[in-house]
């Protein structure tokens, strides 16, 4: 089987527009995470991580007119821009263009207040904006499969260059802030109204935030370090539309899946990147999921207090940032944390600290019973 690296990535969030400027924000523990009042979106003030405006236009405006883009596109074509400027390899009729999100361009839908057709909120209308500004050879392939979409997608671009139907990949994720997302949060009673605490105690739902983020991926090991995609699993348990399986079933398998194909110890793995979106049933599955997998001392924490609940795009976006915990050989804290409030002991991340990590576990979950775990190992060259 042909071994797949990861070689270049980035993220564009309210923390920074390179992955670099965003590492450097998690590790003052800086949040994204700030109170809004915009009654476009929400009749009261909401909390949330966006994106501005006025800084996303000026960025972009050093890549193309930010008239002709939504906001979303405009995201996911800076982001992908720094990634494939910076990857090894050239785009050609061997490289895989792989976009994930749940929503996409929703808010076009609200035509009273779009200048955009309403057509744009066709995924592959959005994929094909994408295709086309880059020149991509190949039509876009779409993952939306809920809020694994971002780490499902780097599980599908690596099946695909081990099956050699393409020899590279670019994999780019993106969701935004909308009224419909905070409208339908609402509707479940899922929404925090202080920002999110993941697997606290007293957490009281989540925070939904905006972000998108690309890496590049490949058969070819660069000079410098790179990282290994050595396993991973998708599983859906089934359950229920909107809630998670109790016994953590759907994420336990995935997280077996991933293990046997990487052909690694549990005591191997350094260190789990949760899901941990705040919610009181989510949390409770991860922490029983983990324990079932004999991972329960395994250092872990939930980047949702810097970002919110990113959708789509929060699997890629983490997986970065896992990506540059292995670079700099350091854990970052999982904010948010005071009193753990699972039922399963986890070993929660509660200040930065200095660790050799060589091997990172990702975990996604979503809504639908869908459930995804991808394994990382460094490799120094």
């Amino acid at each position: 089987m042909r071994s797949v690296f990861i070689t270049a990535d980035n993220i564009v969030s309210p923390l920074g527009f390179t992955s670099v400027k965003n590492i450097a924000q998690i590790a003052q523990e800086q949040t994204g995470i700030a109170l809004h009042s915009d009654i476009a979106m929400s009749a009261s003030p909401f909390y949330a991580s966006i994106i501005k405006n006025d800084t996303l236009e000026q960025a972009f405006r050093q890549i193309d007119d930010e008239a002709r883009f939504t906001k979303l596109e405009k995201m996911m074509l800076l982001s992908l821009q720094d990634t494939i400027s910076k990857a090894s390899f050239s785009i050609t009729n061997k490289t895989a263009l792989v976009i994930s999100t749940t929503k996409g361009n929703i808010d076009v839908l609200h035509s009273e207040k779009s200048v955009f057709s309403p057509d744009r909120a066709y995924l592959p209308v959005l994929g094909n904006k994408i295709k086309t500004f880059f020149g991509f050879k190949n039509d876009p392939i779409i993952v939306s499969n809920a809020c694994v979409s971002g780490i499902l997608a780097v599980a599908v671009a690596k099946r695909l260059i081990q099956s050699n139907f393409y020899d590279n990949a670019f994999v780019v994720s993106g969701d935004i802030v909308s009224e419909f997302t905070l409208s339908g949060f609402n509707a479940f009673q899922a929404i925090s109204n202080a920002p999110c605490q993941p697997f606290s105690k007293n957490r009281k739902g989540i925070t939904i935030g905006e972000a998108a983020a690309s890496v590049a991926i490949t058969t070819e090991k660069e000079t410098n370090e790179v990282v290994e995609i050595i396993g991973d699993g998708s599983c859906n348990d089934a359950n229920h539309i909107s809630g998670p399986s109790r016994n953590g079933e759907g994420l336990y398998k995935s997280i077996q899946s991933a293990i046997k194909e990487a052909d690694i110890q549990t005591e191997n793995i350094d260190y789990i990147s949760a899901h941990g979106t705040a919610t009181l049933y989510n949390d409770e599955m991860e922490a029983i999921a983990v324990n079932r997998a004999n991972l329960g001392n395994t250092p872990i924490n939930s980047l949702k207090g810097y970002y919110g609940h990113t959708l789509g795009a929060s699997g890629l976006l983490e997986t970065i940032v896992g990506l540059h915990t292995m670079k700099n050989n350091t854990l970052y804290t999982s904010i948010g944390i005071d009193e753990l409030g699972v039922s399963e002991p986890i070993n929660i991340i509660k200040s930065k600290q200095s660790k050799d990590v060589n091997t990172f576990l990702k975990t996604a979950s979503g809504f639908g019973g869908c459930n995804t775990a991808v394994l990382f190992k460094k490799h120094n060259i």
